[in-house]
């Protein structure tokens, strides 16, 4: 694997953000400096654990940024070297959220652009930008090359995947017409300790329409330190680009969509009367590929 040094310093963008959060931790953890850039949400239990652990830590920074306000981007990224951008919204999303994270995702690129220090922007993005269009259910494969179809997700009001399709989008068309160098990580739904109480609303998010991604084999679900350790591999190496899908299990089957259930509890509740003995026997067809990363993980990268 062709390798980055520890660089520095690092920026979290938002590191309040349930996989940010995780992310600030194991930069921490491997030696790496990192400012921790938090949005003005209201304080959260994440962000009160990060200003804690900055009163501990020395090389932790925070810093208070508006991602509509691109001056006090550029003063978090001053002399980092990479940017890891999180641009969860911890209110859900709708409408109107849609438009702001497009917005954040292009001042988050262009600061990025001014800033000289910057090598690299590891932009965290999810799966729903990639699986949502009406002929789903006859694609074989379905991987870093698809889309998710921006007209289909308004139609049927898919806030998330319409806000991360867009914003997603957004920062690549900037990136590469800035020259920044970019990679993308497409994290299936993010599961893992105490998320239930630091990440409600957009789980609940990304599971609208969940149904009918059970039922075409592209509802997935990932371990958050996963996800952070995939987003900080596709930094350090040199040679990773273009997007990642990112998941441990496909729930394609009654029985792992009853674990996944169990995950969640007590944000979705258990059927009534459930008995482990009544599950169903349907398996739905898989058809999320993430090849890409597995070559990245075992060996090296594939663009």
């Amino acid at each position: 694997m062709n390798q980055e040094k520890p660089t520095s310093c690092c920026c979290v963008l938002d590191a309040s953000t349930y996989v940010g959060f995780w992310i600030l931790k194991k930069l921490l953890t491997r030696g790496y400096s990192v400012r921790a850039a938090i949005r003005k949400n209201g304080e959260s239990i994440l962000e009160e654990k990060i200003r804690n652990m900055q009163a501990a830590e020395e090389r932790l920074v925070v810093y208070d940024v508006d991602v509509l306000d691109y001056q006090s981007i550029l003063a978090s990224l001053n002399n980092c070297n990479a940017v890891f951008c999180c641009l969860d919204n911890p209110e859900g999303y709708d409408e109107m959220e849609v438009d702001l994270e497009v917005r954040g995702a292009i001042n988050v690129v262009e600061a990025c652009a001014r800033t000289e220090s910057i090598d690299k922007i590891v932009f965290s993005s999810s799966l729903t930008a990639a699986i949502w269009t009406d002929n789903i259910g006859t694609q074989k494969d379905v991987d870093e090359k698809s889309w998710s179809d921006l007209d289909f997700c308004l139609k049927k009001k898919l806030w998330h995947a319409l806000a991360k399709t867009q914003s997603e989008k957004a920062a690549w068309a900037l990136a590469m017409d800035r020259m920044v160098n970019m990679v993308s990580v497409n994290p299936g739904l993010t599961v893992g300790p105490s998320v239930t109480q630091h990440n409600p609303r957009p789980t609940m998010s990304f599971l609208k329409g969940a149904a009918q991604m059970y039922e075409n084999g592209v509802l997935a679900y990932v371990d958050v330190e996963f996800v952070a350790d995939v987003h900080i591999r596709v930094f350090e190496d040199t040679s990773a680009c273009g997007r990642y899908f990112c998941f441990n299990q496909i729930v394609n089957t009654e029985e792992e969509a009853l674990k996944l259930v169990e995950i969640l509890s007590p944000l979705i509740p258990m059927p009534p009367r459930y008995e482990k003995d009544m599950q169903g026997s349907e398996v739905y067809e898989e058809r999320l590929r993430n090849n890409k990363l597995n070559k990245l993980v075992e060996a090296g990268s594939a663009c």
